[in-house]
Order: structure tokens, then C-alpha cells, then sequence
């Protein structure tokens, strides 16, 4: 009698396709708010999906590049006055 090791669920799969969406949601939002937060979060998600050989390459990829872009809107607006974050003057 031969014991079998139980069914290997996918999860794994799933977990990176969950990482790829989630980097391009937290790039895109960072874009309009805590872009210092969101952005290194969405870089590091993208990059672990990547990695990990996601299917949902282009959105891990399109996470990635939004998250570069929050932290070179965080630059441009700490050089231009300082702020940490969009801020609109009414």
C-alpha cells in the first residue's frame, strides 16, 4: 500500500496574480496620495510578482513603473516646495 501526498493546491499562482494587481491599484493611488508610502510598496510588489513569474506580467510591469513614477513626483515635489504629498491652494 503507497501513501500519497495530498493534492498541492495553486495558491501560489494566485498569490503572484494578487501581487501584480494590487502594485498597479497602490502605483495608481499613489499617484494622487501618500505617494512616499504607496510607491516603494507598489515597487516591492511588482518586483516579488515579477519574480515569481506571474501571468499577469504587463500589470506587475505597468505597478512598477507607476510606483517609479510616485517617487519621482515625491522628488519633484519635495525640490519644488518641500511638500511630502499633493497639496492643492484653494
Amino acid at each position: 500500500m503507497r501513501l500519497t501526498a495530498p493534492p498541492r493546491r495553486e495558491t501560489g499562482r494566485r498569490d503572484t496574480e494578487g501581487m501584480a494587481v494590487a502594485s498597479f491599484v497602490l502605483g495608481l493611488v499613489g499617484l494622487l496620495v501618500l505617494n512616499f508610502v504607496l510607491g516603494p510598496i507598489a515597487i516591492a510588489l511588482a518586483t516579488l510578482a515579477l519574480r515569481r513569474d506571474t501571468p499577469r506580467r504587463f500589470r506587475a510591469l505597468l505597478g512598477l513603473w507607476l510606483g517609479i513614477a510616485d517617487i519621482a513626483i515625491l522628488a519633484v515635489l519635495m525640490a519644488a516646495n518641500g511638500a511630502t504629498s499633493w497639496s492643492i491652494v484653494g
